[in-house]
């Protein structure tokens, strides 16, 4: 999976350097040709070295019909989900998300987000407001070499709105930090994958919500 991610990108490179190389060799126009080449080369450099770790937060709205009551229940734990996920990434083997476990109904209270090859991110609920405001941090996530080094999942939320006509608003945010540089290109992918993984869970949310109405 980390091979489809970085292929784009060495593909880019690939051709970049192809023109850029045919650039320099051209008959006239040499030292100006060098010179370009050399300032974009020395601003790449200097990028790498000193870009320093990223950190976004992606944000995901579902309107539910059901009340925040018949809501929070499986915004906080739910069962199993069954359905193949429909992101592509999901089909072609990328692990989904499958159920959520709680230690105890309460602030402080551990919870885990398991996933469809059993990998399991264990989270501590730091803000626990029935009905409102799940909030928790991740404190231990799985050591697959395609995650260490590469990304830190920090924390996850889901909000709930009463819309005061029998339905609720659920959104979902979760914020990570990027170790992968360049940012421009990598960031897109982990904003990609963190939204399927919020409209996954929450479409599951939605589903046993408004079946228990």
């Amino acid at each position: 999976l980390l091979f489809i991610i970085i292929s784009p990108l060495l593909m880019g490179f690939t051709i970049g350097g192809t023109f850029i190389g045919k650039m320099m060799f051209k008959r006239n126009k040499n030292t100006l040709n060098v010179g370009i080449v050399a300032v974009l080369l020395i601003v790449i450099t200097v990028d790498s070295f000193t870009t320093k770790p990223y950190e976004n937060m992606v944000s995901d709205t579902m309107i539910i019909n059901a009340p925040p009551e018949k809501v929070w229940p499986f915004v906080v734990a739910y069962e199993p989900i069954k359905e193949k996920g429909n992101y592509w990434l999901f089909q072609i083997g990328m692990p989904s998300p499958v159920q959520s476990t709680v230690d105890g109904n309460c602030e402080g209270a551990g919870r885990k987000c398991i996933f469809s090859n059993g990998y399991v991110f264990d989270e501590k609920m730091t803000v626990y407001k029935p009905g409102k405001d799940l909030t928790f941090e991740i404190t231990d996530q799985p050591r697959d070499p395609e995650i260490m080094g590469h990304i830190d999942i920090l924390r996850g939320q889901f909000l709930l709105k009463d819309n005061g006509d029998g339905t609720t608003t659920l959104i979902g945010n979760s914020w990570y930090r990027l170790y992968v540089f360049p940012n421009w290109y990598f960031n897109p992918w982990a904003e990609s994958v963190t939204r399927n993984v919020h409209l996954r869970v929450m479409e599951h949310v939605k589903k046993l919500s408004e079946k228990n109405v």
